[in-house]
């Protein structure tokens, strides 16, 4: 039976204690965003640090203007999940399974690809994207923010599909599917938690995107949630409290998604590590 001396208990209970201190520190400003939130009426110095009340009326001032950009930016994200996925499964099967030569390097490519600053893609696009039709649109944005998560998305399933037991998919085609039905109806189901996670990666870095969001829209047809706050916040300067309750609202999906799926990101994250 394993003892605890004194020394083993105070060095837990000490990690403990610094594991919840640098927790706090982190959530403070989300607290702070919360709790300014709640008192709309007081200016941005003047928030008390505990609120005496619950003012909900920067909520309902949040909804009413800010609204209709949470709905675009919940359509344009999940557009921008589903394109995400469908291109990056089957090129992470491709370069897990089909022995193509250069295969290392063109992963290696793809994450060279992350290390481009934004602007630069957004101002190539921006041309592209002119003579495409696609400014100002739904579909353009789609695309533009499924970029964002193809490079990350098609390292960590492959790594995922790589692990998959050879024997697996060799019985699929003896039972007579092709490679088309072998991927959808093995693999897929068998990298369900990598596709989680890179579904939800793909959803977090399309919502919180700004610089293809300011740059491939010229009109207000097409403005997600972080377009819209950086507006509001120019429009509304002295009423902080509506301000930080959009931003409380633009949380809210992202982090409710995040508890959802955590166990599914541990197991996609580590499920490659070990074959």
């Amino acid at each position: 039976m394993a003892t605890h001396t004194p020394t083993a208990s105070r060095r837990r209970w000490g990690s403990t204690v610094a594991g919840v201190l640098i927790l706090c520190v982190m959530l403070f400003p989300l607290y702070w965003m919360l709790n300014t939130a709640l008192q709309p009426e007081a200016g941005l110095l003047q928030v008390d640090p505990v609120p005496g009340s619950l003012d909900l009326s920067g909520f309902s001032k949040a909804v009413s203007d800010q609204g209709g950009h949470l709905l675009t930016s919940l359509a344009v994200s999940l557009g921008a999940v589903v394109i995400c996925l469908a291109i990056a499964a089957p090129a992470a099967y491709g370069l897990a399974r089909f022995g193509l030569r250069g295969s290392r390097t063109i992963v290696f490519g793809t994450l060279i690809t992350q290390m481009v600053p934004g602007i630069v893609i957004a101002n190539a696009l921006y041309n592209s994207y002119v003579d495409l039709g696609l400014v100002n649109s739904y579909f353009g944005l789609m695309l533009a923010d499924a970029s964002l998560g193809i490079p990350f998305s098609i390292v960590l399933m492959r790594s995922f599909m790589v692990s998959i037991p050879g024997e697996v998919i060799e019985a699929a085609q003896m039972d007579g599917a092709g490679p088309v039905r072998t991927f959808v109806r093995v693999v897929l189901p068998m990298s369900r938690n990598s596709l989680i996670t890179s579904g939800l990666f793909a959803f977090l870095f399309s919502w919180s995107d700004f610089m293809f969001a300011l740059t491939l829209n010229t009109t207000d047809d097409v403005k997600p949630i972080t377009l819209g706050i950086y507006q509001y916040i120019g429009a509304h300067v002295g009423d902080w409290g509506s301000v930080m309750a959009a931003s409380v609202l633009s949380a809210v999906p992202a982090a409710v998604l995040l508890v959802l799926a955590q166990k599914y990101i541990a197991a996609g994250i580590t499920g490659g590590s070990v074959k």
